[in-house]
């Protein structure tokens, strides 16, 4: 594939894996379009799903998405912790490969506007594919969620993109859909061991770029200061690029801080779990761990791996596998659910499966084992694959053979005894070499 994007609806169904599953159906039914990742919640009535392929078939799955939530999602009767106005509420693009943003931006106009005339679907497009500012930020388009769309759609300033613009009788089922192009995106919650909302929600306001409302006196109850138009005046929040918000999750009885990363060459992920930890603690609280909804790009959980390792005073020159073994204890990613990095990093799931390494070959295991936190000493990997790796291959060489009735197998009929014999004698010899280089 030459271009590849990325697609992220979220659906305002977490509960019901009757209904999840049948639009998942229509997503798989498009060939080269590949479902990476699931990620329903049922407190939030919510799931995130991502999938990837070249753009026009990515479009054309997400338009058989948009209508069957459509048809089988009714807005009305809809409750969650996350904020939401539609059925399919946001449908980002993301560049992955081979394209530009501007250009993800173009087919992300292209489905908004077919998405409004085929569906007949009120749209907002934000971000890249904004019409004006002030709608670049989805915070804006969303703002009133689902109970204010019947004044927002008449209001001349917020008239959709494309789709009606009046809250009739399918509007009122369907809501309406944000659709975008996008940077790739981090959603990140983190746990905290409390089940206040308020105090989730004083925290997530202390990171968030956009900060908190400023009030005269108490911070919490004094009048909310208003600039000359009369909108409230903020103090802005500790990281750029980040929103978030504090939410209490009754599937694990806990309080989390549910944070939107759209920059990680900016804040990086492991930067705003420490902000998190410092501004729980002032609070008495402690953070317990953390989770990553969809999928994350490699070098994200590799800068968090170092960061760690750096921390502790501890090389970073291990294998990326235990690198990411660090990040997910360190981050208390499996805190939860279980992670499994081959099926959460974005890189991994993108892999050619035909395509593999020589990762299978015991002396490459062995040196990555022992580049880890293994007690064997540093120079062990060197004289494995100098000294061992020579004879293990005619060791391989000569069993495959044997076992195959070739003629190298029949001049070597040395019987089981001999066979252990030479086995024995292999291992006496590698011993010797790793006392050597011990003592050397």
């Amino acid at each position: 594939m030459n271009k590849i994007i990325e697609c992220v609806p979220n659906f305002s169904e977490g509960r019901d894996m009757e209904i999840i599953n049948k639009i998942l159906d229509e997503i798989k039914s498009v060939d080269g379009v590949k479902l990476i990742d699931v990620d329903p919640g049922k407190a939030t009535n919510r799931t995130v799903v991502t999938f990837v392929g070249e753009p026009d078939e990515v479009c054309e799955a997400a338009f058989r998405a948009v209508k069957v939530a459509a048809e089988l999602i009714d807005m009305s009767k809809h409750h969650g912790e996350h904020p939401r106005f539609g059925a399919t509420d946001v449908l980002p693009l993301v560049p992955i490969k081979g394209i530009s943003m501007e250009e993800t931006a173009e087919y992300a106009r292209k489905l908004g506007k077919r998405i409004g005339e085929e569906l007949e679907i009120p749209v907002y497009c934000y971000e890249f594919a904004a019409s004006e500012e002030k709608r670049r930020n989805l915070a804006n388009c969303r703002a009133g969620e689902y109970e204010g769309l019947a004044q927002k759609l008449v209001d001349p300033a917020w008239k959709p993109d494309f789709g009606p613009a009046e809250f009739n009788t399918q509007v009122l089922k369907t809501g309406v859909t944000a659709v975008s192009a996008r940077n790739f995106l981090i959603a990140y919650n983190i746990n905290l061991n409390t089940t206040s909302t308020r105090w989730a929600n004083s925290i997530a306001f202390d990171i968030r770029e956009k900060g908190r409302v400023k009030r005269e006196g108490n911070p919490l109850t004094g009048k909310i200061v208003k600039d000359e138009l009369g909108n409230p005046v903020y103090v802005p929040g500790l990281l750029k690029g980040v929103k978030g918000i504090g939410w209490f999750i009754e599937e694990y009885g806990i309080a989390q801080l549910s944070f939107n990363i759209t920059d990680t060459t900016i804040v990086p992920m492991h930067q705003v779990f420490e902000r998190a930890c410092e501004r729980a603690a002032v609070r008495g609280i402690r953070v317990t761990g953390s989770e990553l909804v969809g999928v994350v790009p490699l070098q994200a959980m590799l800068d968090a791996g170092k960061y760690f390792l750096r921390k502790q005073h501890r090389s970073v020159g291990i294998s990326d596998e235990e690198i990411i073994k660090i990040a997910i204890k360190s981050l208390g990613l499996d805190e939860l659910t279980p992670f499994d990095p081959k099926k959460k990093i974005i890189e991994y799931l993108l892999e050619d499966e035909s395509q593999k390494n020589l990762i299978d070959l015991t002396v490459k295991q062995f040196t990555l084992e022992t580049a880890s936190e293994s007690p064997a000493p540093d120079q062990w990997p060197l004289a494995w694959v100098l000294w061992v790796q020579p004879w293990e291959q005619w060791w391989r060489i000569y069993r495959h053979t044997k076992k195959a009735g070739k003629t190298a197998g029949k001049n070597f009929q040395i019987g089981q005894k001999k066979e252990k014999l030479f086995t024995m004698n292999c291992y006496a010899w590698l011993m010797r070499t790793h006392r050597l280089l011990m003592e050397s």
